[in-house]
């Protein structure tokens, strides 16, 4: 049985003398009113008289009473959670999202879940069952491996959850798409390069996840239709998005650069990507852009914390992840789902220039 508040204000002693949080009962009899009035002042979801909600907020600050989300989740069957997926915490481009999701998520009175795939399709799977399992309102998946999980998986779990998917390379049925056309945004830093004179164009890849997919698309259908195509030119990192990318990149060019024949300037599917080719191409004597001309994508700090900095396609992160918070909203709300394309643009800096 609970006899006073103790000397910290928060602080209730039961009979045992151990030392306990504030219930909302504590808040109501302190308050003198019915633990109904204390749920409305907190929640704010009825009407309740100034000089009433004034006592019972006087009685949460000297109580410090915090609400137990956990229980009101469980009376309203509703969660204020919503989890969120991605692939890795290195690469900046989704930490950008996250934040934009965060910040939309945190206006709209929800809490986000966090969790990172790491660029593989068995965990990717695990982890949105973990988030399914914990009841959140949504889930939203930034980057995909849609293909290896398989559209069935989503499928099912769409029916469970509402989804929204940023940048997935597939449609998947009862779920809201936000994505950047990102074949256009290749095509972009292709066109940028081959007009200022570059025709030996490497592109710079990865082997996980739907967007590389689309890029090297976009790499061949350029190339492939100006009969400048040849598969020796596309190169490929393993796991674009992992702490040593750029390191991998740069012993990857390692000989590729420098010699008459070679390539002349690097098309990079990040901006991680595109510093590990800056860096090959000083180890190699090149200087950028007057001998080598590169070009990242996505715009995150780090294309303009590097000498030089990097001309790259703007990926428009934060609006991704307002965009994708919004979608989840109706989804919740209505149960209809959309797909929303945001347009690219190539923002230029000075690892390009014109080839002498």
């Amino acid at each position: 049985m609970r006899k006073s508040a103790g000397k910290a204000s928060g602080e209730l002693r039961n009979s045992t003398g151990l030392v306990g949080r504030a219930t909302i009962v504590d808040v109501a009899q302190k308050a003198g009113v019915s633990v109904a009035t204390v749920s409305r002042v907190v929640n704010g979801n009825y009407p309740v008289r100034e000089c009433t909600r004034k006592k019972v907020q006087e009685a949460i600050g000297e109580l410090r009473y915090v609400p137990n989300i956990q229980a009101r989740e469980l009376n309203t069957r509703h969660s204020s959670s919503v989890g969120v997926v991605v692939p890795s915490f290195y690469n900046m481009y989704f930490a950008e999202i996250v934040d934009g999701i965060e910040e939309m998520l945190h206006r709209n009175g929800f809490s986000m879940l966090l969790t990172c795939m790491q660029n593989n399709a068995v965990l990717e799977r695990e982890c949105v069952r973990n988030l399914v399992s914990r009841n959140v309102s949504g889930i939203i998946l930034a980057s995909p491996d849609t293909e290896n999980v398989g559209a069935e998986f989503y499928d099912l779990t769409s029916r469970q959850v509402p989804l929204v998917f940023v940048n997935s390379p597939l449609s998947i049925s009862n779920a809201s798409h936000v994505s950047n056309d990102e074949h256009a945004g290749m095509i972009l830093a292709l066109e940028h390069l081959y007009d200022i004179g570059h025709r030996r164009i490497l592109l710079v890849c990865g082997d996980n996840g739907g967007a590389y997919l689309m890029k090297k698309m976009a790499y061949r259908e350029f190339m492939d239709s100006r009969g400048l195509y040849t598969e020796e030119n596309i190169i490929n990192i393993g796991d674009g998005n992992s702490i040593d990318a750029a390191e991998r990149t740069e012993r990857l060019l390692e000989g590729r650069l420098g010699d008459p024949s070679s390539a002349t300037a690097a098309c990079c599917c990040n901006d991680v990507m595109a510093c590990g080719v800056l860096n090959a191409a000083r180890h190699a004597g090149l200087s950028v852009p007057e001998q080598f001309s590169v070009t990242g994508f996505d715009n995150t700090p780090l294309s303009r914390y590097v000498d030089p900095e990097i001309t790259t396609v703007d990926q428009n992160m934060a609006k991704l992840g307002h965009v994708a918070v919004k979608l989840l909203l109706e989804k919740i709300e209505t149960g209809k789902d959309r797909n929303v394309v945001l347009e690219n643009h190539l923002v230029m800096r000075k690892s390009t220039g014109f080839l002498s």
